[in-house]
């Protein structure tokens, strides 16, 4: 049994989950957070927010990982493994044993790149993503500095693309009100803000959409009580009025 062979098929099938969850932790990552985590003093918080920086530098280091480690796991257990597991079958499926074999190699690395390469990095990246960019931020930088060359080529054809196809930057501000919304709803049910919090905060919200004369009542217009009057005349101009709140003055607004 080709144990070696599977062992270096294993660590390549690893490897490409490693970039594929540093490409997830980073680009998910919430640069406010980070601040708060290089702050703070925690380790790679700072290089993390280096690599958000320029991304299309860290996302070419990532492709070319993945890229190469995806050539070399399929390369190297197509001639490694599947003629071992060809010889096998042979007395069981004679001429298909190794038109067989090829496929059930493809199968089983398929299975495992997108499992164990894929899905599960992914979901382990995106449960803490910060805390996970900055782990392996450092690792990330050095690799970029080591491909540089590499790097800068795929960057400049990336870039030429991009103008070529006219794609504006990305804006500095992406936040947009329905993703406060959206974030504070998450963080009422996760108890993170009371339910008064909320409220306050979706008024401030509806209060910046309004213009000053649909929530204040011009000055000319305000029906106010004169604390000279007599109690009747006070409660005919409330009757009369419609509103719930009164200012109140002798002589004037300004008494």
């Amino acid at each position: 049994m080709p144990v070696w062979e599977i062992f270096v098929v294993a660590c390549l099938i690893v490897l490409n989950g490693f970039f594929a969850m540093s490409e997830l932790a980073v680009m998910s990552s919430r640069r406010a957070r980070l601040e708060q985590m290089a702050a703070e003093g925690v380790r790679g918080a700072r290089a993390a927010l280096g690599l958000i920086e320029e991304p299309t530098r860290f996302l070419s280091t990532v492709q070319i990982g993945i890229t190469l480690v995806g050539v070399f796991a399929g390369a190297y257990s197509g001639t490694t493994l599947a003629e071992p597991l060809g010889d096998a079958l042979v007395d069981l499926m004679g001429p298909y044993a190794y038109p067989a074999s090829v496929a059930i190699v493809v199968a089983a690395i398929t299975y495992l790149s997108l499992v164990v390469g894929e899905l599960v990095p992914k979901r382990i990246a995106i449960n803490d993503p910060e805390r996970m960019a900055a782990r392996v931020a450092r690792f990330m930088r050095g690799l970029s500095v080591a491909g540089a060359p590499v790097v800068w080529l795929l960057r400049m054809s990336t870039e030429a693309l991009i103008r070529l196809l006219r794609i504006p930057d990305k804006p500095e501000s992406t936040v947009t009100e329905e993703e406060v919304k959206s974030m504070i709803a998450e963080g009422t049910r996760t108890g993170v803000f009371h339910a008064a919090e909320r409220d306050m905060i979706h008024g401030v919200l509806r209060l910046a959409d309004r213009s000053v004369r649909s929530v204040m009542t011009p000055r000319v217009e305000v029906v106010w009580i004169d604390l000279d009057d007599s109690p009747e005349t006070i409660r005919q101009e409330i009757a009369d009025s419609g509103h719930s709140r009164f200012p109140a003055g002798r002589r004037g607004l300004e008494e």
